[in-house]
C-alpha cells in the first residue's frame, strides 16, 4: 500500500515536527521532550484544571489535534496504534499543571491504562500533582452492557474531551470537572463498521483482511475483530444496524436530546458520511429523539481504514452548555 513517507521508523517524529511547524501560534513541544505537546493558551496561568489526553498515532486528528482553547491542554503522543510511555505523559502533566489538579482522558486499552496509571503515580510522588483519570468505554460492540467496563474507547472520546475541556475552561474545580467528564463518559455510546483495512508504514501490509464485497460490523479502530462479518450492504441498512445496537444498549427515549458524531475512519468520503448522517437523522426523528448538535467528518481515524462509526451522547442542559461552548484547536474549531 502506497504512503508518502520517508523512513518508516521516524514517521511519528516527522509528523510531530510538521504539525508544530504548521501551527506555531497554537501549539508547542514541551522543552526537552519529543512526544509531549501543549497548547500555548494553556500556559497563561489562570489556575484552570489541566486536561491531558493521549494515545497512539494514526488516529489523527485525535489526539494531538484537540489541544487548544476549550479542549485539552496537553497531549502525549505514542507510536502508531501504541500507547505513549509514562515519561511524555508526566512531561505534559507538569507543563499544564497550574496548581488545581490535572485530569487524564484516554481509551480503555491495556497499554494506555498501564502507562497513564504509572504517569499518574509519578506526577503525584515526584511533582505533587493531583491527577484524576477518566477511561473512555464507548464502543458497544466490544463487550455486552453487563460488562461495559471491558469496552474499548473509540470516537466517543471526542465528546468526553469536549466536555472536560469546556468545564475546565470556564473555571470549574477538579471535582466538578471530574463529575461532568464522568457524566459525559457514561452518556456516550458508539458503534462502527469496517470496509477496508489500513497498513502500518513499517510493514506496508493490511491490518486485517476483508473480501472485496465484505464488511465487518463492530470492527475496532486498530483492526480488532468485530461482532459480525457479512456482505456489503447499502448505507441505510448499515446505519440501521449501528443505530439499533446503540439504542438497544442505551436508555434513550422520545423527547431526549443527543449530540451525534458520524466519524470517518480515514478513507471514507464526506459524501458517504453525510449519507450515513442522513439516515441517523431519519431514525432518530422516527424515535422522536432530538439532535442538539451534529458532527460529521474525520474526528478519530485509523490511518486509511475504510468505514465509519456513529456516536450518540445523551445530553441534558448541563451537558448541552459544555458541548456548545467554543473551542479552538489546530485541527478542530467550534464557534458560538
Amino acid at each position: 500500500m502506497k504512503k508518502l513517507v520517508n523512513n518508516p521508523d521516524v514517521v511519528v517524529d516527522e509528523m510531530i515536527d510538521g504539525y508544530l511547524k504548521a501551527f506555531p501560534k497554537l501549539v508547542e513541544k514541551v522543552e526537552g521532550s519529543g512526544r509531549a505537546l501543549v497548547a500555548k493558551q494553556s500556559l497563561h496561568g489562570n489556575g484552570k484544571v489541566g486536561i491531558v489526553i493521549g494515545g497512539g498515532s494514526g488516529h489523527e486528528p485525535a489526539f494531538m489535534g484537540y489541544i487548544g482553547r476549550g479542549m485539552a491542554d496537553g497531549v502525549a503522543v505514542g507510536n502508531i496504534f501504541a500507547s505513549p510511555p509514562p515519561q511524555p505523559i508526566v512531561e505534559a502533566t507538569e507543563a499544564v499543571n497550574q496548581g488545581n489538579g490535572v485530569v487524564y482522558i484516554y481509551g480503555n486499552y491495556a497499554g494506555d491504562i498501564m502507562n497513564f496509571g504509572m504517569a499518574s503515580d509519578l506526577a503525584d510522588m515526584e511533582h505533587d500533582i493531583k491527577v484524576e483519570s477518566i477511561i473512555v468505554r464507548d464502543d458497544v460492540a466490544s463487550a455486552p452492557k453487563r460488562e461495559k467496563e471491558k469496552r474499548r474507547g473509540i470516537a466517543g472520546e471526542f465528546f468526553v474531551t469536549k466536555v472536560a475541556g469546556a468545564a475546565s475552561a470556564r473555571g470549574d474545580d477538579l471535582s466538578e470537572v471530574v463529575r461532568l467528564t464522568n457524566k459525559a463518559n457514561e452518556s456516550v455510546r458508539s458503534m462502527g463498521v469496517g470496509l477496508t483495512p489500513c497498513a502500518l508504514p513499517q510493514t506496508g501490509k493490511p491490518s486485517f483482511v476483508l473480501g472485496e464485497n465484505e464488511m465487518e460490523i463492530g470492527l475496532g479502530h486498530h483492526g480488532e475483530p468485530g461482532v459480525e462479518k457479512g456482505p456489503l450492504q447499502q448505507a441505510d441498512d448499515v446505519c440501521d444496524r449501528l443505530i439499533d445496537d446503540i439504542l438497544n444498549d442505551g436508555d434513550l427515549k422520545a423527547g431526549d436530546d443527543v449530540a451525534v458524531l458520524v466519524n470517518g475512519l480515514g478513507s471514507t468520503t464526506q459524501m458517504e458520511l453525510f449519507i450515513m448522517f442522513r439516515r441517523v437523522e431519519q431514525r432518530l426523528s422516527e424515535k422522536q429523539i432530538n439532535i442538539h448538535r451534529s458532527y460529521v467528518g474525520n474526528y478519530s481515524t485509523s490511518m486509511e481504514m475504510g468505514g465509519c462509526s456513529v456516536t450518540l451522547m445523551k445530553v441534558d442542559e448541563e451537558l448541552k452548555a459544555l458541548i456548545d461552548a467554543p473551542a479552538e484547536c489546530p485541527l478542530y474549531a467550534q464557534y458560538e
